[in-house]
């Protein structure tokens, strides 16, 4: 149970759900936008997050839509994590996804929920970090399509009361080469250590990362090294380590030098295995 009681708003449309939070905004509620919930509930228990009206995004047709052509993939950000598990249209994102938390808790988490939470790991950023999707966001002033790139910097840069309304990512992404390994500390569940995530495109090898710092992020200049065909597999590898971050996570999952070895280790997995395709 949440320690305070709130309205609840179920808007039909990105218009009437945008004018609504603005709305209440204005009569000085803190409005929240809802899709799976699993946060709100989680942090609001411990009164990490307080909201008195909930605009329940899951009416509106475009946050729930799947639509895939011959030249791209469009995913709605209310998606479940089961949805995309199950239907599979970016089997990257379906790895990569897999295994956060468990089943059920994987029915209610969103894709745009885990994108845009609070909490350090969102590893459902990554396929997209790696396929230069571009983001559909839905702000006071319309519709807005841009590069991922341009609009994700550590998190998804909104503006107050916009929101992650869906992803686009070209087909021939989708198709490339990938793998997603998760590193966990112990059990099958859980937080990870960190969740490495690759794709190959066009014989390069573009590397995302989550649970190394506190935000997930594309390592572009790791990847200049892992790809330098100069190097033997182990010289790319260490000469990667030096451009990690200048923060690494250090916390009961594990501390930054196990972290930091982890990592070694799973970018070793990587080469090897889009080594061969």
């Amino acid at each position: 149970m949440l320690p305070y009681d709130f309205e609840y708003f179920k808007p039909a449309s990105v218009q009437e759900a945008i004018s609504l939070y603005q709305t209440l905004k204005f009569a000085g509620k803190t409005p929240k936008y809802f899709s799976g919930g699993t946060e709100i509930i989680t942090l609001g228990r411990i009164n990490l997050v307080y909201t008195d009206a909930v605009i329940d995004l899951k009416g509106i047709p475009e946050y729930t839509e799947v639509n895939t052509s011959t030249e791209q993939t469009l995913l709605g950000a209310g998606l479940s994590l089961v949805q995309l598990e199950e239907s599979n249209p970016f089997p990257l994102l379906s790895k990569t996804v897999r295994e956060i938390a468990d089943h059920t808790a994987r029915t209610k988490i969103t894709l745009g929920g885990n994108i845009c939470a609070e909490i350090y790991y969102r590893e459902a950023v990554l396929p997209f970090l790696l396929a230069d999707s571009v983001m559909v966001i839905a702000n006071i002033d319309g519709i807005k399509v841009s590069p991922i790139h341009q609009v994700f910097q550590e998190n998804l840069l909104l503006h107050e009361g916009g929101f992650l309304l869906q992803t686009i990512t070209k087909q021939s992404f989708i198709e490339a080469p990938h793998i997603s390994i998760k590193r966990r500390r112990q059990w099958n569940t859980g937080y990870p250590l960190i969740t490495v995530a690759a794709l190959k495109v066009d014989r390069y090898i573009r590397v995302a990362i989550s649970g190394l710092a506190p935000y997930p992020f594309r390592a572009f200049e790791m990847e200049k090294v892992l790809n330098n065909q100069q190097l033997t597999m182990e010289e790319k590898v260490n000469e990667a380590i030096e451009y990690v971050p200048s923060t690494i996570l250090n916390d009961t999952e594990g501390s930054s030098a196990y972290r930091i070895f982890v990592l070694r280790n799973t970018l070793f997995d990587i080469l090897e295995e889009l080594g061969k395709e």
